[in-house]
């Protein structure tokens, strides 16, 4: 495939990218909030004289990516790649700046930090360098909440702040063993090293060994650390909303977890001036920019069905025809009436999308393949996350609504 071509192709997602040259080696490694668009800008023409970058690109014959969940965890990936193939435009292209590193020091309890070191010291740790200082020191202060770490320099003979407020377990006065400590350590740096399955592996190993032994808080302390991963590597800051995407996913069998999910709702009244909302969460959050609104065009008189058909049909064959991302799950107002008239639109444009359906009365949920609805306790994270995105969706609707009825009695 011509470079340009493939280029063309890489997907609107979070991720790293491998830049070879004709001999297959990788001369390059790169993060990017959308692979597409920040391979893209290589490829765009410097007005100015030749610089590095274009040196770069007359070497490009080919590009490799990985997708990722999220910015936080293609950083992670993208310094264990370039440790592990060491790069030399990620050397070049720096123009001699020092950038950052995390050391950790070869002291009994390692000590965590970032560092601009002029010399590596033999008996310390390094990971990186990071060309976005702000952004590892945001996911090293995220880390640190999961697996609690010392950056007190030197090693203190008394707890300080850290200790009180949850971001350390305070080695200085035997809070926690060394063995426990460079346990932690070690999780720390399998984040770093972006082997999140051989973490998650080890610690439901280690949640469920607590739990034969019945020692039931040592193995909710490791779910939360679980739970804590998770939203890290979703994106997100919000371990509550984690556990909420988390519960859904388990709810509706859904291949990822639910990080964007687009819902749409109807509103019209005696079939006039009948309108369609779509609203995007990500992370849990209405996500404003990608609302979208729809005047019905096709439908007459008043058919739900018909107006949920038409407004999935038009979202997803726009997104289709423009080769923009998918949402991880659809949310639909309505029954299965409403759940199967979106879904015969979808298998019409051959898109595979997670979709369920909430009817409002009784809160149930409907999926494609299932004859029976889901009934989740009405206390249940998952269902107040759909609640949640549903009542928006409404909201927007009934909104753009009463503008247009507004509009149509000024025009009278």
């Amino acid at each position: 495939m011509d470079i340009k071509a493939k280029v063309k192709s890489l997907p609107l997602v979070s991720g790293v990218y491998l830049m070879k040259d004709s001999s297959g080696q990788v001369i390059y490694v790169g993060k990017a909030v959308s692979l597409r668009k920040r391979v893209q800008s290589y490829f765009r023409r410097s007005k100015s004289v030749q610089s590095k970058t274009d040196l770069l690109v007359a070497q490009i014959k080919e590009i490799d990516y990985i997708e990722t969940n999220s910015e936080a965890e293609a950083l992670i990936l993208e310094a264990s790649l370039i440790k592990k193939y060491d790069p030399k435009f990620n050397v070049e292209l720096r123009d001699d700046k020092s950038y950052p590193y995390i050391e950790f020091n070869g002291e009994d309890f390692p000590r965590v930090s970032v560092q601009r070191p002029s010399v590596k010291k033999k008996s310390s740790v390094y990971y990186g360098p990071y060309v976005n200082p702000r952004l590892i020191r945001e996911a090293l202060n995220i880390i640190r909440k999961i697996f609690r770490f010392r950056t007190c320099d030197p090693f203190p003979k008394k707890e300080c702040l850290d200790y009180h407020i949850g971001l350390c377990d305070a080695p200085c006065i035997g809070q926690i063993s060394k063995k426990e400590y460079k346990k932690n350590i070690r999780h720390v740096r399998l984040i770093l090293e972006g082997k999140k399955d051989v973490l998650y592996r080890g610690l439901r190993k280690e949640m469920e060994e607590y739990s034969r032994s019945r020692e039931f808080e040592k193995a909710a302390k490791v779910r939360d650390q679980l739970r804590a991963i998770g939203a890290l590597y979703s994106g997100t800051k919000d371990v509550n909303y984690y556990k909420e995407a988390e519960q859904l996913q388990r709810a509706l069998q859904l291949p990822r977890l639910p990080e964007r999910i687009e819902t749409f709702d109807i509103s019209n009244i005696m079939g006039n001036q009948a309108v369609g909302s779509m609203v995007s969460f990500l992370n849990g959050k209405p996500d404003k920019q990608n609302y979208r609104r729809f005047k019905i065009k096709e439908v007459e008189g008043i058919d739900d069905f018909k107006m949920i058909a038409e407004i999935v049909r038009r979202r997803y064959r726009r997104l289709k025809n423009e080769g923009k991302a998918y949402p991880d799950l659809i949310v639909i107002d309505g029954g299965k009436g409403q759940l199967m008239a979106a879904c015969h639109e979808l298998r019409k444009l051959n898109v595979d999308i997670p979709i369920v359906s909430l009817a409002k009365r009784e809160e149930l949920l409907f999926l494609p393949k299932k004859r029976d609805a889901i009934r989740l306790p009405l206390n249940s994270l998952g269902l107040k996350l759909i609640q949640r995105t549903r009542d928006e969706a409404h909201r927007f609707a009934v909104t753009y609504h009463r503008k247009l009825r507004h509009k149509g009695m000024l025009l009278k």
